[in-house]
């Protein structure tokens, strides 16, 4: 056994108070950001989330201490575990159980409970359970600590206003990163406009600031099973319910029913239709500072899309 994994396997007895010895890893695929794999000895198994290599970069909590190194990566584990126990308080829609979060022979590391799961399920009961999700609510936008989208660090420190929240904390804050990016021009010209006449599409709407899983696409939701749902990989944050919707269609993975579903127990607004594209503009920027490729250019479609409807 590595020095890695005999300290992961000491920090997994003592969160749960019971002796661990792994005698099975089993590598697992399809994160971005970490490497993870399973732990097993024989009777139970916990999934394992860590960086071994110096990612994701350098990050900034709004108005706080740079990040970087093993404590950017740490902090990042951190805001998980802490989003992860948010949405568990809500007992709504399931979510693994964090073990427990640490360092362990130079590596950050998250172990969370191990949910085998199916691509297929009861999406109806997910589109319920996720309205009941967003009946959680605060008292302002934003949330008690930063996060991450990706590996983008995600800044949520609370205000009063929605919109303001939106300008600043989302769009303003992934065009600044994209024109240091070199995504100039008319997408940071086209952007500010957008930015400046924000205050009209939401005439009449003032959502409630409600708990949102902060990056539903459909890689981040699967089943058990027996069909429960399951959600994880959260960046979570309080706004406005139509995010996690917008997100959810953006990159499609969700059955039709997921969505008949929520709409039956809480109908939207009939301005999601126009938000919906500002609400994932913020993801495709994201995915334009992380990944570049065609994204800026999309980025602008959308933006040009929505000036254009604002006329």
């Amino acid at each position: 056994m590595s020095g890695f994994q005999h300290e992961l396997a000491a920090a997994i007895s003592r969160a749960t108070g019971e002796a661990f010895v792994p005698q099975t890893t089993r590598v697992m695929h399809g994160g971005d950001i970490s490497k993870a794999f399973t732990l097993g000895d024989g009777t139970r198994t916990f999934f394992v989330k860590t960086q071994p290599a110096p990612r994701p970069p350098v990050g900034r909590a709004s108005g706080g201490v740079p990040l970087a190194g093993n404590a950017g990566r740490s902090a990042m584990f951190e805001a998980e575990a802490a989003g992860l126990a948010e949405l568990a308080a809500a007992n709504a829609v399931r979510v693994p159980q964090v073990i427990c979060q640490g360092i362990a022979d130079g590596s950050p590391y998250l172990v969370l409970e191990y949910l085998p799961l199916d691509g297929r399920g009861d999406a109806a009961l997910l589109g319920r359970q996720l309205a009941q999700q967003h009946r959680v609510n605060a008292a302002q936008y934003g949330g008690p600590h930063d996060n991450w989208i990706g590996a983008t660090p995600q800044p949520n420190a609370w205000m009063d206003d929605w919109v303001e929240f939106w300008r600043e904390r989302r769009l303003g804050f992934q065009l600044e990163r994209a024109a240091r990016n070199g995504y100039g021009g008319a997408l940071q010209r086209d952007g500010a406009a957008l930015m400046a006449r924000l205050e009209t599409l939401f005439a009449g709407y003032r959502p409630q600031p409600a708990l949102l899983h902060g990056d539903l696409w459909g890689g981040n939701h699967g089943f058990l099973t027996d069909g429960t749902p399951v959600i994880f990989d959260p960046a979570t944050y309080y706004g406005d319910r139509e995010c996690d919707l917008a997100m959810s269609e953006l990159f499609g993975g969700f059955a039709p029913g997921f969505h008949a579903a929520y709409r039956e127990v809480w109908p939207l607004d009939a301005g999601y239709a126009t938000r919906r594209t500002l609400y994932n503009l913020y993801h495709i920027l994201n995915h334009a500072n992380l990944f570049g490729g065609s994204y800026a250019a999309q980025a602008h479609r959308m933006i040009l899309q929505l000036l254009a409807e604002l006329r």
